[in-house]
């Protein structure tokens, strides 16, 4: 025979799982009624339309990035959030749906926005692709390469951002022993909106494997910044001609 005891403590765990799933219940009926629901589209039924387009404008790391969202229809009282992703490092998305901040580094990146009105409206949300790409662009013309006794080769050279950078080039030709010889060296204003202006370089040298090093160094010094970039041969050139 069963104890008047058990059934008592059945019945009371009994009770207290039928009063956690009340409460997990209620508890989502609010959070529900807390946020609207948000319609996987870009409007609503009340007509409200993210009108940004995508990709959004490009920008840089460590530049000033102000963006406004903006609707059509809806009423005057918004809301914005990220609805899922990631915001570059150093952008934030305010309420009022102005994205603005400085993006620590480089990468593209795709987020989800959503806007509400106030009131039980569906949210509208719709995807977006930000680029920020690297300030300054180094990139091989021709590849770092031996003619008979000498090593040359050509870059590219870009700068995206809307400043005038103080740009320093220079090359090197690094030995086995370790012992650095320079066969390119220029200093001058890359002004903004420069496109792949090419930087030749080369000189000769005495027999021996080279690794190539190209740095260039932009510095805009009323902003205190400085940009960086580095190109590398993957292994020595072999000089076999001369002394």
């Amino acid at each position: 025979m069963v104890s008047f005891s058990l059934l008592a403590s059945i019945a009371a765990v009994a009770l207290a799982l039928a009063c956690q799933i009340s409460l997990a219940s209620a508890n989502q009926k609010n959070d529900q009624a807390g946020s609207p629901p948000v319609v996987a589209g870009t409007v609503n039924a009340d007509g409200l339309l993210i009108q940004n387009d995508s990709p959004l404008p490009d920008t840089y790391p460590h530049a000033n990035y102000s963006l406004l969202f903006h609707t059509q229809g809806g009423s005057s009282v918004l809301h914005w959030r990220l609805q899922k992703g990631d915001l570059p490092p150093g952008l934030r998305l305010e309420d009022s749906g102005l994205l603005h901040g400085e993006p620590l580094r480089a990468g593209e990146f795709r987020f989800t926005i959503s806007v509400t009105e106030n009131g039980p409206q569906q949210a509208v949300q719709k995807d977006f692709v930000l680029r920020v790409v690297e300030a300054i662009t180094l990139n091989w013309k021709a590849a770092a390469h031996v003619t008979g006794n000498r090593i040359d080769g050509t870059v590219e050279v870009s700068n995206t951002t809307a400043d005038d950078i103080d740009l320093t080039f220079i090359v090197l030709a690094v030995a086995e022993n370790g012992r650095a010889t320079a066969i390119g060296y220029q200093r001058f204003p890359l002004l903004h909106a420069t496109t792949a202006m090419e930087l030749p370089f080369g000189d000769t040298l005495p027999n021996g494997a080279y690794v190539v090093h190209v740095d260039v160094v932009g510095e805009v010094a009323p902003k205190d910044r400085i940009y960086r970039r580095r190109l590398q041969t993957p292994s020595p050139l072999r000089v076999t001609v001369g002394p």
